[in-house]
């Protein structure tokens, strides 16, 4: 019976397989998952003029879609797919609870829905711009689609957002490489990279905010073409002398850490969510510290390693990796720069800060 039943779900698997490849060839993009450079603006419904600073305060954070500490199908730690809609106002709940905590100006955010079956179809940009003190902000998507036909996923709008105090104007979104190995219809409904930059305007000029989240699962080069093409196009408004401030969940570790693989949280055995062997990708990071400011020096990293860690997958353990970071080619205040380790419960990864000098001129 055992047999039965295993062979009739593999011949209704080859069978949905051949419908959706059909449909794939007979239309350009049935699914609407393709993305090219559209940025979406949000507006807090109630935004309140404020003043420039001397001094912005930055924050990074990877909010995994509010779903808090669930224990969700890709980390293998449980099964969950879709949360139910008061699983995702209490998560969001406590999400804006902790930016306000922090109040801070710019909020870089990796991993946001707008409108996905998976978080309640909450538009999660918006709740957070009338939930904290931001007022504007701008998002890319990363996972798009109509449908998507997989472990009951179904509708999906996913990405990375910029958040500020201050209108954001000329956002646009730059498409990163696709994971090279994945067939046709695995890489038609994945995530599609992106880095996000807007720019914010002030009365001592301009600061160009670039936000990102690199590919957590490639097993081939992907990752690291991805990386190159942040670097390569932060070195390209360096060369300009425009100021900068790049933020994201970079999926790699910092030159100098202890450990690269065999993590105690790691316990995926589907070889599509293993992502917990970064041996051969040690000095991935290096050129990031080489020719920018990090908000957590190399230097304290490598002398005090688990106090930065931003990232674990089992919310019964702790963080054991850094994957999440803040650059710039300017004025971060020295030693401004922390990691919030206390909130494990609002997400599986935690919060960089620093702190930012603006140059201010006196308008006449």
């Amino acid at each position: 019976m055992l047999k039965l039943t295993i062979s009739n779900h593999m011949k209704t698997l080859g069978k949905i397989y051949l419908l959706i490849l059909s449909i794939l060839t007979a239309a350009c993009d049935p699914f609407g998952t393709k993305l090219g450079e559209e940025v979406s603006y949000f507006e807090a419904a109630e935004p309140e003029n404020i003043t420039f600073p001397d001094t912005l305060k930055v924050m990074n954070w990877n909010v995994k879609f509010g779903g808090g500490r669930i224990d969700f199908f890709f980390d293998c730690h449980g099964d969950r797919v879709i949360m139910e809609k008061e699983e995702v106002e209490n998560n969001m709940t406590l999400l804006a609870e902790k930016i306000r905590e922090v109040n801070p100006d710019i909020l870089f955010l990796q991993e946001v829905d707008t409108d996905a079956k998976r978080s309640a179809f909450m538009n999660q940009v918006q709740y957070l711009l009338d939930n904290t003190e931001l007022n504007f902000g701008v998002y890319a998507s990363q996972w798009k689609a109509k449908y998507i036909p997989s472990d009951g996923i179904g509708k999906m709008n996913s990405g990375n957002a910029i958040l500020s105090k201050w209108e954001l104007t000329d956002a646009k979104r730059i498409a990163l490489p696709l994971i090279e190995e994945q067939n046709f219809i695995v890489r038609y409904f994945y995530l599609k990279r992106n880095l996000l930059h807007a720019k914010l305007k002030y009365s001592g000029g301009e600061l160009n905010l670039l936000n990102t989240h690199a590919s957590a699962y490639a097993k081939d080069n992907t990752k690291k073409q991805q990386l190159e093409i942040i670097k390569h196009y932060a070195d390209s408004l360096n060369s300009k002398e425009q100021s900068f401030i790049l933020a994201g969940d970079f999926n790699a570790l910092p030159p100098n850490t202890k450990q690269t693989q065999n993590f105690d949280d790691s316990v995926c055995e589907d070889a599509d969510y293993e992502a917990d062997d970064y041996s051969a990708e040690t000095d991935w990071m290096m050129p990031y510290y080489e020719t920018y400011e990090s908000a957590i020096c190399l230097g304290e990293y490598s002398n005090d390693n688990d106090r930065h860690f931003t990232h674990t997958t089992d919310k019964n353990g702790f963080w054991n990796r850094k994957t999440d970071y803040i650059f710039t080619n300017r004025n971060f205040v020295s030693g401004s720069g922390t990691t919030i380790q206390d909130w494990m419960e609002a997400s599986d990864h935690a919060p960089i800060t620093a702190n930012y000098e603006l140059e201010i001129t006196n308008e006449k």
